[in-house]
């Protein structure tokens, strides 16, 4: 049995996770999802860092998985504690000493984003129903309300410092993620990272608009 430790992206919540939790049980594993203090504004990567290793908590044979902002926190994890592979799942993926805030810019992730809504014919304006909502179910949008928190801007100038990624990476992309199109993931998991995506259904949010197939995925990496 793995126990897979699950790291939510920006706003810190935990509850991103509620609907993965039980399928990875179901197939003999344990699940942690962890709560970030991501509206705090002193609270830094290496905080959050901090946290994912207390959830831990000595466990072994570990698969850490990082949601989007979730990218920056897991490589200063894996430098503290042994994993047995680190997965990132609509990630931002960062190189070491890279600023947060930074990262769109190095990336071209803006760009990316305006042209894949101008090939998919939605907006090219930023907001919440376009880009994390547009495939997710209505009733769990509308239950995740209650458990909404900014995320602190304080950690868009906070600097990743890790020597090294883990020797086991995998990378998944949702093939419907308007915030990270699919072609950005693949340009950047292999620029940075050298690995192929493993493309899956789903938006941002897949962990909460498609959870069987992101579970699914997560579940052959232990076959």
């Amino acid at each position: 049995m793995a126990t897979f430790v699950l790291i939510p992206g920006a706003g810190g919540v935990a509850w991103y996770w509620h609907r993965i939790v039980p399928l990875l049980a179901a197939a003999g594993h344990g699940a942690v999802p962890v709560e970030l203090p991501g509206e705090d504004e002193r609270a830094t990567l290496r905080t959050y860092a901090d946290r994912v290793v207390a959830a831990i908590d000595n466990r072994t044979d570990v698969v850490l998985v990082a949601q989007s902002l979730g990218g920056f926190t897991a490589p200063l994890v894996c430098e503290r504690v042994p994993v047995r592979m680190l997965v990132l799942v609509n990630a931002m993926i960062p190189i070491p000493g890279e600023v947060v805030g930074e990262w769109s810019e190095h990336t071209g992730s803006t760009a990316a984003r305006v042209a894949a809504a101008e090939r998919g014919g939605y907006s090219t304006t930023f907001d919440e129903p376009t880009y994390f909502l547009h495939d997710v179910p209505p009733d769990v949008a509308a239950a995740g309300e209650a458990h909404e928190r900014p995320q602190a801007e304080a950690i868009f100038a906070d600097r990743c410092e890790f020597a090294h990624w883990p020797e086991v990476v995998r990378v998944i992309a949702g093939r419907d993620d308007r915030l990270f199109p699919l072609e950005l993931q693949q340009r950047v998991a292999a620029e940075r990272l050298g690995v192929q995506v493993d493309v899956i259904g789903g938006g941002h949010l897949v962990a909460l608009s498609n959870p069987r197939a992101l579970a699914a995925q997560l579940v052959s990496y232990l076959q």
